[in-house]
């Protein structure tokens, strides 16, 4: 929910995006919770985001979800949205 950046079910973070600029370089990425053991989470505040919980696919969709099952659609939709074509030197999978 705004202001908040991710991507989130409720008040439950599904995945962290991030940016960080140093050092005159910038880096950028995210953490999509797949199967993610979300009992670690107890022992921090997600984010610096008090009162905001943490969720995962596998939580949500009530079975369980590898970055298997969702890193070729993902990719595809990344190349969709950003009008782009993916060039891997390896196998992603």
């Amino acid at each position: 929910p705004p202001p908040f950046t991710g991507v989130w079910m409720g008040d439950s973070k599904l995945c962290a995006i991030g940016v960080h600029c140093g050092n005159h370089i910038t880096s950028h990425g995210l953490a999509l919770n797949c199967c993610t053991d979300l009992t670690w989470f107890d022992h921090i505040v997600p984010c610096g985001l008090e009162g905001k919980g943490v969720t995962s696919l596998s939580h949500e969709l009530g079975q369980h979800i590898t970055v298997n099952h969702v890193l070729e659609p993902f990719l595809d939709s990344f190349q969709e949205v950003f009008d782009c074509t993916l060039d891997f030197s390896e196998d992603p999978g």
